[in-house]
């Protein structure tokens, strides 16, 4: 029973967070796209919070669901696919903080704009350029994870 309770939450923590990068990914582009510095701001809150509840909670329950499991399973912590899949997920996190800062830094920049009526100032424009490009890496290395979870080959290198 704890087998499978550990499992089902590991799994719907994996699932968080992919869903809601995604998400948060395909928000924040369709709110930048639309120039206006009301609704990115508007966005971003939404975005900070999701951010915080939702993928901070899976962050924290990922390792630990997954520690439990293997110790459970009986699998030996060498394993390649348990060695990968932790180097991916330092990869994700690696990326992840750095992008929720920079989430944080666009809301505040899109909320100065809208307050003054002001156009979005260039470096919110960086900050989105760098926050886009940091999205590429983490979500491949989320998705690379998924594999090595669903396929466990047993040799990789």
């Amino acid at each position: 029973m704890l087998y499978f309770l550990l499992k089902f939450l590991h799994v719907i923590g994996a699932s968080v967070l992919l869903g809601t990068g995604a998400g948060i990914a395909f928000f924040m582009l369709l709110a930048h796209r639309t120039g206006n510095a009301t609704v990115i701001a508007g966005t971003a809150r939404i975005v900070v919070i999701a951010d915080f509840l939702f993928t901070a909670t899976a962050v924290v329950a990922q390792p630990v669901t997954g520690v439990a499991l293997i110790w459970i399973v009986g699998y030996p912590f060498g394993e390649h696919w348990i060695i990968l899949s932790i180097l991916l997920y330092l990869v994700t996190g690696a990326f992840w903080l750095p992008v929720v800062w920079m989430q944080m830094e666009m809301r505040r920049l899109a909320t100065k704009a809208a307050s003054e009526g002001a156009p979005l100032p260039k470096r919110y424009h960086q900050l989105f350029r760098l926050w886009f490009a940091f999205g590429f890496p983490a979500f491949a290395a989320v998705l690379g994870i998924f594999w090595l979870m669903i396929a466990r080959p047993s040799e990789i290198w």
